[in-house]
């Protein structure tokens, strides 16, 4: 799995003009699903998102979790996370998951961050979706589990 993990003040989902999903400070996360990932990857990620110290402490050192300030989680599936664009202009996306095992692995990221203690917002998965942001820093993490995942 790829996440783009960023650290926002405020974020948004709209799906077909209507916001379905809103947060305030915490992190947007972009979530990429690969054909080879399990639900050890989605744990993995999951523990990772939350005990990530991206959040700044009374020194403005970067020391703090979402957890630590009381932020909120959105996460959104983004398969094109895995678009390759090695040759030519049009990326592939043949290393990304096929949407049922994708959107089952995307849901489990999110069911392993309700089990750590968070109430993620949530995108729409398959829909094309409007995502607004207001980036915090700009802070933007890359977060992938391949080969790291252990439980």
């Amino acid at each position: 799995m790829k996440l783009v993990v960023q650290r926002v003040k405020r974020a948004s989902v709209t799906v077909e003009g209507e916001k379905i999903s809103e947060i305030g400070r915490g992190l947007l996360v972009l979530c990429g699903v690969g054909h080879d990932d399990t639900e050890c990857d989605a744990r993995f990620l999951a523990r990772k998102t939350a005990n990530l110290r991206i959040f700044e402490d009374e020194a403005g050192k970067m020391n703090r979790s979402v957890k630590d300030v009381g932020g909120e989680i959105l996460s959104v599936s983004q398969f094109t996370l895995y678009g390759n664009c090695a040759k030519g202009n049009r990326p592939s996306f043949i290393d990304a998951a096929r949407p049922e095992p994708g959107e089952a692995l995307f849901n489990a990221y999110v069911q392993a961050l309700e089990k750590i203690g968070f109430f993620p917002k949530t995108g729409k998965f398959g829909a094309d979706m409007k995502v607004d942001l207001l980036n915090d820093g700009p802070v933007t993490l890359i977060l992938e589990s391949s080969g790291r995942a252990r439980d």
